[in-house]
């Protein structure tokens, strides 16, 4: 089997991407994300001839975000709206789409529209669905979606009789399962999810799989999809991932993938062994099956690899092997003789080809973010593209030549045409045990190399993640305010290979991924435009977690933002809404040996912290519930270190899903760093 080594060689140089700013150009500002918009989900009609996508704007007045579904041809003309809502699919012939938006009664529903002159619409699902993940059949008959289903319990008492007119209280919710929350779905919300069919043409959605235990791999995080449904040449079988044994829920990450016959309702399980295995794709004509997976789960950050098998579950093999990170999006090409995907790698992420046989080709190159959701008949692939400076847009390439893209958007032009973001200069840097660690550094508009600025360290969250060479508004609006922001890729990151990712097993956070942060802000230092004396540090979620553990290990920073934040691994592990998650840090369960739980616990180590420390969590984060955040302020408070706990009203995990707390976010981390600048409290 051949395979071609993917992944930018080590860089020993600098790149320096900067935009071209006219002399009258401004900064950018805060308020410039009230007029923001995004484009995603671009699907190109089967002719090749339009696409749809979705474009989402704030509402200010109703502070959220709205989406709306947008049409124009395959060459980027004639752009206008179509209709409410968003994540269309078209069916097969093209001839109608589905989409998913509210109906009257608010509640989120898919509707099919006819694409001819007429445009008539059919709303296609009712009542409580909610469903998501929609899968046209091949024939255009049926869509398949995937649904929560409450679950019901005969646990029950018989309260005596009450007079009449009385208001008692509810019945409480009685947990029974180990899994009974989800971050962005509620608290003690017992569910599971299941597989749907519903004619396309409207009527009654018909529940394909049943039981306690989900379709979906629901509940294994970043490894699995909400949604991987894939129908069958012949519309008969549907092929999704779950786990419908007896002992799921002790199971947390083992995945299996099945097929499950639309009219008799038999499910086959074509995977064995305690592997994870997801996002099964049938092949044009149905005679074989790409997933994603791992056959052990041996590692604290295992990779997946691609996989095909016979329909029916024979001759499982891989396809590839020893990549920088686990591939996503699986898509057959036409002729079902490769599987396209996308990888990240070294901060890039790209559009890659496997054959059958295990070659693998490089489809897209470059220094940017590139996600591919559709491929017309005539092979013309579209998708979203991003860079540091360039917000994401549509593009559109032919597969036999993924350099030639076109971008079909610019859906922020009308905000961002005068605006100087700055530059972004990418790094490589020199860390403890010889190991070489990526970052960029966000230089404020008219930059000047002779001047001191204060350096504001960005951690990304997981820790298994990466951080991408993406356009992030986030970071450039603080650089805008006069900081120089220095975002990196410690160990633990992926896009890197497993080894790499794999350096913090058993040790996170902890010695390894600490040096590769605080090399990087030496390495920040050295160029000479940086004060010393004006270092912040802020993250989410994981770079909460990194952000505890850094200002107990030293208090070289002026002020600290840990947002999201884990503190005490032991009381975590029982509260947080993917039980068994945080199992995979450490190689003991912390009833048998709590030894590292605890000393990798940032509360473990709390008395050396000296940094004044901001906590900001939502109110209704089940990922890293705010009592993490509510302990670690509360030994700071006690031992006289400055601090508060901001609590962010309706924000689930992170802080700035609500675009009013996104502002809020941004204002309060800057609030807090302007405190505690040694250069606001000399001039006092």
């Amino acid at each position: 089997m051949k395979h071609l080594i993917l992944g930018l060689s080590v860089l020993t140089g600098l790149l320096l991407f900067v935009i071209g700013a006219s002399a009258d150009a401004r900064p950018l500002k805060l308020e410039d994300f009230l007029e923001y918009e995004s484009v995603s989900n671009p699907q190109i009609s089967p002719n090749g001839k339009q696409i749809i996508y979705t474009r989402r704007r704030v509402d200010q007045l109703k502070d959220r975000q709205v989406s709306s579904l947008w049409i124009m041809n395959a060459d980027g003309t004639r752009k206008r709206q179509l209709t409410k809502g968003g994540g269309a699919l078209w069916s097969p012939d093209g001839s109608r789409i589905a989409l998913v938006r509210k109906d009257e009664s608010k509640k989120t529903q898919i509707f099919v529209r006819w694409m001819d002159a007429e445009g008539s619409t059919t709303q296609v699902t009712h009542g409580e669905f909610g469903p998501r993940g929609m899968s046209w059949s091949p024939n255009g008959k049926h869509i398949a979606f995937l649904a929560r289903v409450p679950d019901k319990t005969d646990w029950t008492i018989k309260l005596p009789d009450k007079q009449k007119g009385a208001k008692w209280a509810k019945d409480p919710n009685i947990i029974e399962t180990l899994h009974y929350r989800q971050d962005r779905v509620g608290d003690y919300n017992q569910s599971h999810d299941h597989v749907f069919v519903v004619p396309s043409s409207g009527g009654t959605a018909r529940q394909i799989t049943s039981g306690d235990w989900n379709a979906g791999a629901r509940g294994i995080g970043a490894i699995a999809s909400s949604a991987r449904l894939s129908w069958s040449a012949d519309s008969k079988k549907i092929a999704f991932d779950g786990n419908n044994n007896e002992d799921w829920e002790k199971n947390f990450f083992v995945s299996h993938i099945y097929t499950v016959d639309i009219k008799t309702l038999e499910i086959t399980q074509l995977t064995k062994g305690n592997g994870t295995w997801t996002d099964p794709k049938f092949s044009p004509k149905g005679n074989n099956i790409a997933y994603l997976g791992f056959s052990e789960r041996d590692l604290a950050s295992p990779f997946s690899d691609i996989w095909v098998m016979n329909a029916n579950g024979d001759n499982q093999h891989v396809l590839t092997k020893d990549l920088d990170d686990s591939p996503r999006g699986l898509r057959w090409t036409k002729n079902g003789r490769a599987v396209n995907f996308t990888l990240a790698s070294h901060g890039n992420i790209n559009f890659y080809s496997v054959s059958k046989s295990g070659d693998v080709t490089t489809l897209t190159k470059g220094t940017h973010v590139i996600g591919i959701s559709s491929v017309s008949d005539n092979g013309v692939a579209v998708g979203t593209k991003s860079s540091f400076v360039e917000p994401g847009n549509i593009i559109s390439f032919n597969m036999k030549n993924g350099r030639l893209q076109n971008q079909l958007t610019d859906v922020n032009a009308d905000i961002f045409s005068g605006v100087d973001f700055g530059s972004v200069e990418e790094i490589w840097y020199d860390s403890s045990d010889g190991v070489r660690v990526q970052g960029w550094i966000v230089k404020p508009p008219e930059f000047d190399p002779t001047k001191k600025y204060p350096l504001y360290l960005n951690i990304h969250g997981g820790p298994f993640a990466m951080y991408n060479v993406g356009f992030s508004l986030t970071r450039l609006e603080h650089a805008a305010n006069g900081y120089v922001v220095v975002y990196t890729n410690p160990r633990g990151s992926t896009g890197y290979g497993r080894a790499f990712s794999n350096a913090i097993a058993n040790a996170y956070p902890g010695r390894r991924d600490f040096d590769d942060l605080m090399a990087g802000v030496d390495a920040t230092i050295a160029k000479g435009y940086i004060d010393q004396n004006r270092l912040f540090i802020e993250g989410c979620s994981g770079g909460g977690v990194l952000t505890n553990w850094v200002v107990s290990q030293t208090d070289r920073f002026a002020a600290a933002v840990a947002r999201c934040t884990v503190s005490n691994w032991i009381s975590m592990a029982g509260t947080t809404d993917v039980n068994g998650w945080a199992n995979a840090y450490f190689e003991k369960p912390y009833w048998e040996d709590p030894t590292n739980w605890l000393a990798h616990s940032p509360l473990m180590h709390v008395q050396k912290v000296k940094t004044p420390t901001l906590f900001i969590t939502g109110d209704k984060d089940l990922r890293t519930p705010i009592a993490q955040a509510e302990q670690y302020y509360n030994a700071l408070k006690q031992l006289g270190v400055p601090t508060k706990l901001i609590p962010m009203r309706g924000e689930y995990h992170g802080t700035g899903s609500i675009p009013s707390n996104w502002l809020r976010t941004q204002l309060y981390i800057r609030k807090w760093f302007d405190e505690h600048d040694p250069k606001n409290k000399t001039t006092e």
